[in-house]
């Protein structure tokens, strides 16, 4: 486990030169250290962390070594061991991955909810997986190599052969005890200054486990596979009734002191310095059921404050990758909040940084407050509440749905035409995940100057129809937006029934004074054809996963590239099967009008009527 150099001054400490420094680090410093660790630990890569526990596993080796060895020499127990905590020596102060000691820094970031419960097992399995092997690469290499005597070998398989025969409680108490020494070397070894106190409190500490008669478990396995390769043993029961319970005294010793003892005795303020006061915590969704870990997930910048959503009011999240780009959407979710009472626009400055790339985080502060600027004189225009915040993270295209999640707001919408947040899509997690289910209605925007003033709706019902139905109802009354509805039927016959349909549509969506358009044959072309005068196009969603084919560049929608005003993509959460969402199915676009024919002429003798299951 690597520890933050000494020299440098703990963080979140004081930088005035004329304060006084305290001796020692405080009980809140010491754990800010242990959690920043941490941090950097588990967003390690698998393979430097397995590497790391493989080097520590097999430095147990030396340490099961110099213990038989001094053993035998001097014919004494206690006189054996003087060099057991060599080994562990080396781990700690070379810094790396042992399994007991990390039942502390991780657990801490865990707690914090800067990762997740199933990220900390991953950590765990990895580490362990790797100090085994490299325990079991030292026991062969003892074993075969010629490296013992006769009396040497005989001590070393006396100290597998005794702790298979102790009894699975007394395993479990000395191996909890074990462990929490090892969890009390972690947090001693970041509360020291200096590496002279590092090495004492690691020696100190690691010598009382074969004084008190207590068992650790890398030590023990080492011991067992020896005595697997030297002697007769059933290798399975040895594990099993050895191994296993010194393994889960060790884990729970060590979580137990920092669950009851470190953590607890800590403030509330223990996390609140320049490196974490702005990271957001992961949900308890997130944290019992993701993948995710510290700052390669959370925002290294998050000033989105918990917000209290008003039941009365409506609001509009903007996410936006360039504030001075992407004012368009800015001034189109200020119109929508402004025809409802207590609109509210709450614009989110995400910008996207590599993990683990440094970031001047005042800087980036004071830029983004800069940037928001010219959102927030728009705001000041169209009389609504306009809130600003900053996000940084390495997973901006996530972030917007974890935001929307957040905010609970009533809508987001996000300008396409830059694609700034959509282009990170493909390195994050997969599209259909994010977007299986979502928060709320989502309006994505090509921003060809945004003007609301003749906006084209067609429509063959739906929920997302809905959405643009409500969406350019807001733009009528606040923007004076004229309204044409476009309906496409089969052939020419279907024309009354789809103007029927159409002004019964806009009649139950509150839409007055629209101008009613029914064309036959091919639905892009249509749309193509009556968008020429527009200058905003609304669609609603008709294919499964709206959101994730834009993120994907495979929306099939030619319509949206071919119009020069304009579009604007409506997706509204709900529970619609595949069959039911798939754009261009007979079913979606054409049953109103046929529905509506039927009510106004009767169906035809070789056509049968609509019923409910056609819907």
């Amino acid at each position: 486990m690597a520890t933050p150099d000494a020299a440098d001054p703990p963080p979140g400490g004081d930088d005035h030169a004329d304060d006084v420094l305290a001796d020692q680090f405080s009980t809140d410093e010491v754990y800010q250290r242990v959690v920043a660790d941490a941090d950097h630990e588990v967003t390690s890569g698998t393979r430097a962390l397995f590497f790391s526990a493989l080097a520590a596993g097999f430095s147990i080796a030396i340490t099961f070594l110099l213990y038989a060895s001094l053993t035998a020499t001097t014919d004494s127990a206690v006189a054996g061991v003087v060099l057991y905590p060599l080994g562990f020596v080396y781990i700690i102060i070379g810094g790396y991955q042992l399994y007991t000691e990390n039942t502390l820094p991780p657990v801490a970031l865990t707690l914090e909810r800067l990762a997740s419960v199933p990220t900390l097992f991953r950590h765990w399995l990895i580490v362990l997986a790797g100090n085994f092997l490299g325990g079991g690469l030292g026991a062969a290499a003892l074993a075969y190599g010629g490296v013992f005597d006769e009396k040497t070998a005989t001590v070393a398989v006396g100290f597998a052969r005794k702790g298979i025969a102790t009894p699975a409680g007394e395993l479990f108490v000395k191996a909890a005890f074990a462990g929490l020494i090892v969890a009390g070397v972690v947090w001693i070894n970041f509360a020291a200054r200096d590496t002279i106190s590092r090495l004492a409190v690691v020696y100190m500490a690691f010598l009382a486990i074969p004084l008190g008669g207590l068992f650790h478990v890398v030590v023990s396995f080492t011991e067992v596979v020896y005595l697997a390769l030297v002697g007769t043993v059933d290798l399975s029961a040895a594990l099993g009734g050895f191994v296993l319970p010194v393994l889960v005294g060790n884990t729970l010793g060590g979580v137990l002191l920092v669950t009851v003892v470190n953590y607890y005795q800590t403030s509330d303020e223990r996390l609140q310095i320049d490196r974490f006061q702005d990271v957001r915590r992961l949900s308890v969704r997130e944290w019992l059921a993701g993948s995710l870990a510290g700052r390669s997930y959370v925002p290294v910048i998050d000033t989105v404050e918990e917000i209290v959503r008003d039941p009365e009011g409506y609001r509009v999240l903007v996410p936006i990758a360039n504030p001075r780009t992407e004012t368009g959407v800015v001034r189109m979710a200020c119109q929508l909040a402004a025809s409802h009472e207590r609109g509210t626009v709450h614009a989110v400055h995400v910008v996207q940084v590599p993990g683990g790339e440094p970031v001047s985080e005042d800087g980036v502060r004071r830029e983004s407050e800069q940037l928001l600027t010219e959102a927030r004189e728009i705001g000041e225009k169209h009389d609504v509440s306009l809130e600003t915040s900053t996000m940084v993270t390495p997973r901006s295209f996530e972030e917007v749905f974890a935001l929307a999640r957040r905010t609970s707001p009533d809508l987001t919408l996000i300008d396409w035409e830059k694609r700034s947040l959509w282009n990170s899509a493909r390195a994050e997690r997969p599209l259909a995940e994010l977007t299986n289910q979502l928060p709320c209605d989502f309006l994505v925007a090509t921003d060809r100057g945004l003007d609301p003033s003749r906006i084209l709706v067609p429509t063959a019902g739906g929920p997302d129809a809905d959405l643009t139905a409500e969406v350019a109802r807001s733009l009528q009354r606040v923007a004076n937006a004229k309204i044409e509805l476009l309906h496409v039927v089969d052939d020419e016959a279907d024309r009354r029934a789809g103007e029927a349909y159409l002004r019964d549509w806009a009649g139950s969506h509150d839409l007055e004074d629209v101008t009613v358009t029914v064309d036959a044959g091919d639905i892009e072309s249509a749309i193509a054809d009556a968008a020429t005068d527009a200058t905003m196009l609304m669609i609603g969603a008709t294919e499964e996963g709206l959101l994730s084919r834009v993120a994907s560049d495979s929306l099939h929608l030619d319509v949206v590239d071919n119009v020069d005003c304009s579009v604007v993509l409506a997706e509204r959460p709900s529970d619609r099967s595949f069959r039911q969402r798939l754009f261009g199915t007979p079913v979606r676009e054409r049953q109103p009008a046929r529905a509506f024919r039927d009510q106004v002429d009767g169906p035809d003798d070789d056509r049968p009527p609509a019923t409910a299951g056609d819907e």
